[in-house]
């Protein structure tokens, strides 16, 4: 950011200030006071007016880092030049209470250097209207408080690991417990599946380890201070995580069926996956949870967006309530909170969004996941449909228009998808012909991968970069079913446009819809009352749970009073 100054240079000789200063003498002794008078309150009100020029500066952000304001007057001599002096000096311009997002990120214990991303996310995301309640806030620094008391490291770590080492059994403990994430599926399905774990650990008060995977600590920055939430890697079980499945015997479906106390084992494998049976569903029934709970060490793979569920359970709804006044805000909060991108992930989305999206007037960005092996032909009729009849970009024109007199309004287009074809047609179409509006069009695409590589770590990097930089349009086109557009919309708080799944090489009708909800769907719900003990519609429960615009048998968190 440039050096913000603010200078007065001299261009009057000393003669002619001495002149003046003679003519000043004996003006003020022909009129006196009366001029005095003036003359103060002129510079009391110059000296109001510059203080307000400061404090503007430092409140509206212009300054993104440690900034200096200086003033040249005129030197004792003669020659009119000007001697620059430092007369304010102010610090990075965001507030405390800015950087940590309304009180969610903890203000102190992390060195800033090694994770960029955590305090200067508000330098380039528009600011929120959904601040975190006072609940959650303060269940966070409890909860930070739990994580590095009896986190890796500590002694209550090291007994608990070695029961478990040793095949104890390892019942519930008063002050240290813990759920271990299991690393699985595409980012988009773990970040989703974080998210849930560590929502389910807050409200249980367990300590949550993170199963490092292929490349975890590569993308994503510690959230807790003096502790680490990824799993060591002399842990009893590592080299048993990856072949946990839905026939394990310590699963706790299994554990049902072949009668097995829950007392007695060393650890309960949570088996949540999107295929999961019916004895696995029962984890989210109050009775099985108090059951659950018995146990020191649960171990949870899944790849779903279960928290729609978590508030259908009657032991979680008072305070889940309590957390979050507006329903829908669930992934919008702990997402930022949890999620921060490393520095080379961060380097890479600020690269990108300086260069391309930052002086835009306006930013949509457009994510693309086609599922099937080969191109869609009605997906791209499908996508330009969709963004011009609802106004997201204009028209175009076989002719030339007279363009405003003033500037231009200016929309920069951010597409992701695994091809480029999608994004080089519509670059062509507003490069080729002018828009009906006047606007200009800008259209890019950061990468274009081919097929998803799941564990590649350049692959991630963009992916989560991407991601990201999603998230920080003005609005959003997202796929049907994509969990890699979930992510975006929660982070960013948007309420994206849904495109419909094609069917059949024929185009849907409507060819997009407007989701109900920036929080994620939960693909694979149990649709199953505890209470009454049968199959029932979950989406019809409690008016906060309803069916999801994209996948139809799918659960998703709204707010009513945003409907």
């Amino acid at each position: 950011m440039d050096m913000k100054t603010i200078r007065r240079q001299a261009y009057t000789s000393s003669d002619q200030l001495k002149e003046e200063a003679e003519v000043g003498a004996q003006s003020f002794s022909s009129h006196g006071k009366k001029n005095g008078i003036q003359i103060s309150i002129l510079v009391s009100v110059l000296l109001v007016c510059f203080m307000g020029i400061i404090l503007f500066l430092v409140m509206s952000g212009v300054d993104r880092s440690e900034s200096i304001v200086t003033m040249a007057g005129a030197t004792s001599r003669g020659g009119g030049g000007g001697e620059t002096k430092t007369v304010f000096k102010f610090t990075n311009s965001f507030t405390n209470r800015d950087k940590t997002v309304g009180g969610l990120l903890a203000a102190s214990g992390f060195d800033d250097q090694s994770c960029l991303s955590r305090y200067r996310t508000g330098l380039y995301r528009r600011n929120t209207p959904h601040r975190p309640s006072r609940h959650l806030v303060q269940r966070l620094r409890s909860h930070e408080s739990l994580q590095k008391r009896c986190g890796p490291g500590t002694d209550p770590y090291q007994k608990a690991v070695e029961q478990l080492r040793f095949g104890q059994s390892s019942t519930i403990d008063q002050d240290c417990n813990y759920l271990v994430w299991i690393s699985y599926r595409g980012l988009g399905n773990r970040i989703l599946t974080v998210a849930s774990a560590f929502l389910y650990s807050l409200l249980t008060n367990r300590v949550l380890l993170v199963d490092r995977g292929e490349d975890i600590d590569d993308l994503f920055c510690e959230p807790f201070p003096g502790t680490s939430w990824f799993l060591p890697l002399d842990f009893p079980l590592k080299d048993k995580l990856a072949n946990f499945s839905i026939t394990s015997e310590e699963s706790y479906g299994n554990m049902i069926k072949n009668k097995v106390s829950v007392d007695k084992a060393n650890y309960v494998y949570l088996h949540l996956d999107h295929a999961y049976n019916d004895n696995d569903k029962l984890f989210f029934c109050e009775e099985d949870q108090r059951t659950i709970q018995n146990a020191r060490w649960l171990i949870i793979r899944s790849d779903v967006y279960f928290v729609p569920s978590l508030f259908l359970n009657s032991l979680f709804v008072d305070e889940l309530n309590q957390l979050f006044p507006e329903k829908d805000m669930v992934f919008h909060h702990l997402g930022r909170y949890l999620f921060h991108p490393t520095n080379a992930v961060w380097g890479l989305i600020t690269r990108y969004y300086d260069s391309y999206m930052a002086k835009a007037d306006e930013k949509v960005g457009i994510q693309i996941r086609v599922f099937e092996a080969k191109l869609d032909p009605p997906l791209l009729d499908q996508i330009i449909s969709c963004t011009q009849s609802e106004g997201l970009l204009p028209q175009t024109v076989s002719h030339e228009i007279k363009l405003p007199k003033t500037n231009p309004k200016t929309k920069a287009v951010l597409f992701t998808s695994l091809s480029m074809e999608y994004y080089e047609h519509i670059r062509s179409m507003y490069w080729e012909k002018p828009t009906s509006s006047g606007e200009i069009v800008s259209v890019f695409q950061p990468s274009y991968e081919g097929y998803q590589q799941s564990g590649n770590k350049d692959h991630d990097r963009k992916a989560w970069a991407e991601m990201y930089l999603l998230s920080l349009t003005d609005k959003l086109v997202t796929s049907s079913w994509s969990t890699f557009g979930y992510v975006a919309q929660g982070l960013g708080g948007l309420k994206p446009w849904i495109i419909v799944k094609p069917e059949n090489q024929s185009m849907p009708y409507p060819h997009c819809r407007r989701d109900v909800s920036m929080d994620p769907c939960f693909h694979s719900p149990p649709n199953y009352d505890c209470k009454k003990k049968e199959l029932t519609d979950t989406g019809n429960l409690v008016p906060h749970i309803r069916r999801c615009e994209d996948i139809n048998w799918g659960v998703k968190i709204v707010d009513q009073s945003r409907l």
